[in-house]
């Protein structure tokens, strides 16, 4: 049975595009109704398959935006300049439009309501999706457990889910977000405007002391700079967990 529902898993599906959200003027989030679809856990992603008329078809990979219990699949697309199958989906599809999915797939990265240690999330860019999906899975558990997101992103137009964040963090009190801001911060910034570094993360984030599970999600270079600043201030290698994405990525 283990094999025949990996397998399964692994089976081509059709979805159809029930809604999209206009996230930023470069992402949506496509609201997905899939019959076959049984659920997920939250930091998993999904395979995407688009087919030309010709037979040639494109895939790529995007993180599950959604929590299991949401009841529809969402997936947050981020427009890549010269992309395939992104512009496509930022900028073309809609309701009705069906699309070809696989998935879930991943077991790494992610995160269950039933563990009790605080999480540290830490995205840049678009490398916060699979973490919206941890914080929607931790309230629709009812869980207690602290999270506290640190979230790089160039401007604030180009933040992701920036409402929803806020309305998290004013109505739970064991949810905080810290904004880093890497060129332009709003009017009125009282913080430093430049890339996470040691201080900004030692500042901002859990002390190793505190044994947090740590998710730490973005583009190649960032995730690799962010672990090895969480390694030099005490944190165990094995609480570390990462996902990362090249520029023909997600």
């Amino acid at each position: 049975m283990a094999r025949a529902a990996v397998l399964g898993r692994l089976t081509w599906q059709v979805a159809t595009i029930a809604d999209v959200r206009r996230e930023s003027s470069t992402a949506v989030t496509l609201v997905l109704d899939d019959p076959e679809w049984t659920s997920h856990m939250p930091g998993q992603h999904v395979d995407v398959k688009l087919t030309a008329d010709d037979g040639y078809y494109a895939e790529r990979s995007y993180s599950i935006a959604s929590a299991p219990a949401d009841g529809r699949l969402e997936i947050t697309v981020q427009r890549v300049v010269d992309g395939e199958v992104s512009p496509y989906l930022c900028d073309i599809a809609g309701p009705g439009d069906q699309i070809e999915l696989r998935g879930p797939i991943g077991g790494y990265f992610v995160w269950s309501p039933d563990r009790s240690a605080p999480v540290l999330l830490i995205g840049g860019g678009s490398g916060v999706v699979p973490l919206m999906a941890m914080l929607r899975s931790r309230a629709n558990a009812g869980s207690r457990t602290p999270f506290r997101l640190m979230y790089s992103v160039r401007t604030p137009d180009d933040a992701l889910y920036a409402d929803e964040l806020r309305r998290r963090v004013r109505d739970d009190q064991g949810v905080d977000v810290a904004w880093a801001y890497t060129r332009k911060a709003p009017d009125g910034w009282p913080g430093h405007v430049g890339r996470i570094d040691a201080a900004r993360l030692n500042a901002d984030g859990w002390p190793a002391t505190l044994e947090p599970d740590v998710f730490v999600c973005g583009p190649t270079g960032f995730v690799e700079a962010i672990a090895d600043m969480l390694v030099a201030a005490g944190h165990a290698p094995h609480r570390i967990r990462t996902e990362r994405f090249g520029p023909t990525g997600r």
